[in-house]
């Protein structure tokens, strides 16, 4: 096993070069069998396991500083990195992430989770080296996919102006660009990534340079040489923009990729090494269906097949077959995605209504202003995104949405407490951020049913911006008793007592439920109460229920800054109400991953502990 070998960074550099295919196939059936157990991101991990090696063999980590963009793919990373022993609690609280953490190891060199950021970070790295007048290789790794995201171009335009070494990895699996490249860039590439030929070009234009007139002749030959090339190869955007292209090259030839990432750092400006990796390479099911491996639950290896299926609809399936349902009778209804229609249940959606379904990629900001267009001109578009990733557009919900009040719905899934992805993923600022924007209506359902009639609600009885937030998982089916008609900035009465009432927004209500009957076992009196509304707030059932109660608890699964509770607290506190107010909510930082319900607790907003903290609070504060 030469897997056994590589126990510590660098491990790899001391091996032979006849034993890295074998370690290459031996670190594959690693990560199945880990991720097998465990869950993760097992396509991308898979389609990279060569280029990491080659990156690792070449380069001088951590002194040479490795940037992935995303970073869900960086599990071999993390194998070579001297963290093979840490993949039995991968994702797990407590455990290794299955993204790089600069406080996890320092041969990470920048925190990642969202896409399209690496070009960025690494531009940024390299201008510290050189005010700093230090000397290391910065590699920044990018998807074709991340390309979609407009601010990779804006790096990439920045880069070109870069004076010393800055290597660009495109880690193509997808993209139209490896189509039309075709033969001539091929052979070109080929060409360009010996040595030979650097020194060549190095040898020809230095001896240029001693003799007379020689840097016009010089600037000449690099004139013709760029017209030629973008005469007979096409999509030489990179080139055009100043910076190096090499490639295409074969991601799953580690001879390859070393020969040309050696090439690679002895270029004094930007390069752009090109390579083509496939996902889920050496395993068929991931192969076959890479975006269902793309993060996947445990599951079987010999069959591919999802060890525990849920019991009952997530709230995206939910979403689906209602908006799906909606549109049939609505031609005004379209659909739009960053990127991820499967995992926001739109998939289905584009098969009914082709027409009517966008994918724009990874562009949330883009996302926004298009649909903002297709409201100006007479659309009902549904903007389907997990919170996380809504966080990259609030300048365009702010600016092209809500000043011109348009009817845009969108559809906020993940939003909450995701889990095993931590903090880059986590769902808990949406409240907050959209809760400061004028104009925007905000509705969080309690259950499937609130979700399918809160959605039917802002496209046909309501126009203007309207955010529905819902958590990721099963939906939740219980309550159906309580189903009061939706009416705009009204919450629902479900418990109606006295002394203690709890106001619960969305996912929270089935927590709040548990919460009262605790507090009605021990002899207390409970009213309950569904928000439904973050903004506008029910005033006046707020002012009413100060009454006959004397302490509001508040209960949302969002960051307590900003959020639901404190806007209930300046409504009291404006209203000059005689009521005290709990707030429960997370806290103000960012959570880590690990299982949700064990975040739940550790972040106090699980039944049990609400319970102890409302009955502390209330004995303290409120009853002497």
């Amino acid at each position: 096993m030469i897997l056994e070998k590589i126990n510590k960074p660098n491990d790899i550099k001391n091996l032979e070069p006849i034993e890295y295919n074998q370690l290459a196939d031996e670190i594959r059936q690693f990560l199945i069998e880990n991720i097998s157990k465990t869950g993760g991101h097992l396509a991308s991990n898979l389609g990279v396991v060569e280029l990491t090696m080659a990156l690792h063999i070449v380069f001088n980590l951590p002194q040479d500083k490795l940037i992935w963009d995303v970073g869900h793919q960086s599990y071999t990373h993390k194998i070579l990195t001297g963290r093979k022993n840490q993949f039995e609690q991968l994702r797990k609280f407590g455990g290794m992430s299955g993204f790089p953490k600069r406080n996890e190891s320092h041969y990470d060199a920048f925190d990642t989770g969202h896409s399209s950021t690496s070009i960025s970070a690494g531009l940024g790295y390299v201008c510290a080296r050189d005010i700093k007048k230090e000397h290391y290789n910065v590699i920044s790794v990018i998807g074709d996919g991340a390309l979609t995201g407009g601010m990779a171009y804006e790096a990439l335009n920045n880069a070109s102006q870069v004076k010393g070494n800055f290597i660009i990895v495109l880690n193509d699996n997808n993209m139209s660009i490896s189509k039309n490249v075709g033969g001539v860039s091929k052979m070109l590439g080929d060409i360009r990534a010996s040595d030979s030929y650097y020194d060549l070009k190095e040898g020809v234009t230095n001896t240029l340079y001693k003799i007379p007139m020689g840097d016009v002749l010089v600037d000449k030959i690099k004139k013709t040489k760029t017209n030629l090339k973008q005469f007979i190869v096409p999509n030489q955007m990179f080139e055009g923009m100043g910076i190096t292209y090499l490639g295409p090259v074969n991601g799953h030839d580690i001879e390859k990729l070393i020969k040309i990432f050696k090439v690679a750092k002895r270029i004094d400006h930007a390069v752009l090494v090109h390579v083509v990796t496939q996902k889920g390479h050496g395993y068929k099911p991931a192969e076959r269906n890479p975006s269902k491996f793309h993060g996947i639950a445990p599951f079987d290896i010999k069959t591919g097949k999802v060890l525990s299926v849920p019991s009952q609809k997530s709230y995206s399936e939910v979403f689906s077959e209602a908006i799906c349902r909606i549109a049939k009778n609505d031609p005004k209804v379209t659909a739009i995605t960053a990127a991820m229609p499967d995992g926001t249940g739109l998939s289905k959606f584009s098969k009914w209504y082709p027409d009517r379904f966008f994918d724009v990629g990874i562009a949330e900001a883009h996302a926004v202003t298009f649909s903002a267009g297709l409201a100006a001109g007479g659309l009902k578009p549904v903007f389907a995104v997990y919170s996380s990733f809504l966080q990259r557009a609030y300048d365009q919900i702010l600016h092209d949405v809500c000043i011109q009040q348009l009817h845009v719905v969108f559809a906020i899934d993940r939003a909450g407490l995701v889990g095993s992805d931590g903090e880059t993923h986590q769902g808990i600022f949406d409240l907050s951020f959209l809760a400061t924007i004028p104009n925007m209506t905000i509705f969080a359902p309690k259950n499937a049913w609130e979700l399918e009639a809160g959605l039917e609600f802002s496209l046909e009885q309501y126009n203007g911006p309207f955010a529905i937030r819902y958590p990721r998982g099963s939906a939740v089916m219980d309550f159906e008793e309580f189903n009061q008609p939706i009416v705009l900035g009204e919450s629902e009465i479900m418990y109606y007592e006295k002394d203690i009432l709890l106001m619960a927004v969305g996912n929270m209500v089935a927590i709040a439920d548990n919460v009262r009957n605790n507090l009605k076992q021990k002899g207390y009196n409970v009213s309950l109460i569904n928000a439904r509304f973050i903004k506008p707030l029910d005033e006046s059932t707020i002012f009413k229920s100060s009454r006959e109660h004397k302490l509001f608890v508040t209960m949302e699964e969002n960051v307590i800054s900003g959020g639901f509770g404190e806007s209930v607290c300046q409504l009291v506190s404006e209203l000059q109400l005689p009521i005290k107010v709990l707030n429960i909510a997370l806290p103000d930082d960012y959570i880590e991953h690990g299982s949700v319900d064990i975040l739940k607790c550790e972040a106090g907003i699980d039944a049990e502990t609400v319970t102890e903290r409302i009955i502390s609070f209330y004995e303290n504060s409120i009853k002497y």
